[in-house]
């Protein structure tokens, strides 16, 4: 009897005979029908999670800075490119630079999809930018243990504000919005952040008296007030308790208004990742100092001994790094140009005999170009006084290190060349009547003296004339 393999599942039955074409007919409609059931089965998978809506939450926690604008904005361009059906920014952040707040506030005013702000978790604050950032969104939440406020912009050198009384009107007209600052600079300044802030309120429509307060007189509010107030539009415990909340909620986009669909929502959720880390670290201005210090002194190093290597490529590489963190951080230009130069008169201090002026010049212009290096007086992007102190110290130490290093050097006796010659012992080897010779530091030389010579005398040399050595007798001949 003959045998075949059927096409499906690899099952034998009969060759030859109605018995075996029905076999084949069964085995075949089952195989259909396993397989069109599990394209059916993929095909439904495959439109529910298309059909799900998707959330994604971006968790910003700490200083608004470069690095935080970079990471909100590959968050906001990623979930536009997915089709996501809401952004929730999850912010708990004391301020930060305005460089940037301003940044994530155009990705914000410029998206497609539908922005929620929600400061949380509990304990959870918007001070400063993150107040402007809450009021540009297009949902404003907080947690129920949160606060917003304190938007008031300060610079480095401007004086403190002010407290205005509350029936004061400001230039804006709003009682209680008395600028008050001590500069005309400053002023300009608060003006300009209290005219953005309100903008914003009036765009979103929220709460522009409290808007003008919280930029003029740095005032805070409690979850619980902001919502009373109108600055913010309701408050959620969690993200999940957020999203039931404004499931079915109509939100303005441009000119269309979007309908909120989050039933079954897929939340995504992206915290920041090493990439931010290290723009963050980087965004340190302390870091940037002293990778510029390190920097200056590892190519200074390189050039004093030619041919270390690490020195001169490690100092290249900081120097780089430094510069690089100074590009993403708002500095004042001619605090760098104080920096390199107090770092070039130390290092000038070294080589030059001036007694210490030049060395404490480049300490005075290290500690003043660090108080000016960064233009703003955002929470932690100053540089400690006591660390510029530091710095000014160690690399005084550093010089001193040198220059006593240097000064025993030129001090110690020459051990080599014709100037090490002098001093040295010998002994006389030939005394004929072409000349006398002998034997010091293991070469054969020509001496003269003024005394008398045999073979076999120790000598000392005084002095060197082209090739020939005065010497003088150091003891008795030796046989």
């Amino acid at each position: 009897m003959m045998f075949a393999f059927s096409a499906v599942g690899g099952a034998v039955a009969p060759a030859g005979g109605a018995g075996a074409d029905m076999a084949r007919g069964r085995i075949g409609w089952i195989g259909r029908f396993v397989a069109t059931a599990l394209v059916a089965g993929a095909a439904g998978l495959v439109a529910a999670q298309a059909a799900a809506p998707r959330v994604d939450v971006l968790v910003l926690d700490g200083m608004i800075s470069p690095a935080t604008a970079e990471f909100f904005s590959r968050g906001l361009a990623r979930a536009q490119s997915d089709g996501a059906e809401l952004v929730v920014l999850e912010l708990d952040t004391p301020g930060g630079l305005d460089t940037s707040m301003r940044a994530i506030i155009k990705e914000i005013l410029s998206s497609t999809v539908p922005v929620a702000t929600w400061v949380g978790p509990n304990g959870a604050r918007a001070a400063s930018a993150g107040t402007y950032i809450l009021y540009a969104s297009h949902i404003a939440a907080m947690a129920p243990a949160s606060n917003l406020g304190a938007a008031t912009p300060v610079a480095i050198g401007a004086g403190t504000p002010e407290a205005p009384s509350p029936s004061q009107p400001g230039p804006s007209g709003h009682p209680g919005s008395a600028p008050g600052p001590i500069d005309t600079m400053h002023e300009k300044v608060v003006n300009d952040a209290a005219a953005f802030l309100r903008s914003l309120a009036q765009l979103r429509g929220r709460n522009a008296e409290f808007a003008e307060r919280a930029v003029r007189r740095a005032q805070s509010m409690s979850a619980q007030e902001a919502l009373r107030a109108g600055v913010i539009d309701l408050i959620a415990k969690d993200i999940d308790d957020l999203l039931r909340q404004l499931n079915g909620r109509e939100i303005t986009i441009g000119a269309s208004k979007v309908r909120l669909t989050l039933g079954d929502a897929q939340v995504v959720t992206t915290h920041p990742d090493w990439r931010t880390g290290v723009l963050a670290l980087l965004s340190n201005p302390t870091l940037a100092l002293v990778l510029m210090m390190l920097g200056v002194y590892g190519l200074f190093v390189e050039v004093v001994h030619p041919g270390a290597a690490v020195p001169g490529v490690a100092g290249a590489i900081c120097l780089l790094l430094g510069l690089y963190a100074l590009h993403l951080l708002p500095v004042n230009w001619t605090g760098v140009a104080l920096i390199l130069l107090g770092a070039a008169l130390m290092i000038a201090e070294v080589f030059l005999p001036t007694f210490g002026v030049v060395g404490i010049g480049g300490i005075v212009a290290l500690v003043v170009g660090g108080m000016m290096l960064i233009n703003t007086d955002a929470g932690g992007m100053r540089i400690p006084f006591p660390f510029l102190v530091g710095v000014a110290l160690v690399s005084a130490a550093v010089i001193l290190g040198f220059g006593s290093f240097a000064l025993r050097v030129r001090r110690r006796p020459v051990v080599s060349g014709r100037e090490g010659l002098i001093g040295a012992q010998g002994v006389v080897t030939v005394v004929d009547d072409q000349g006398t010779w002998a034997r010091v530091e293991g070469a054969s030389w020509q001496v003269r003296s003024h005394e008398p010579l045999a073979a076999g005398t120790a000598v000392r040399v005084e002095k060197v004339d082209g090739l020939t050595l005065e010497v003088s007798a150091a003891g008795q001949p030796r046989s």
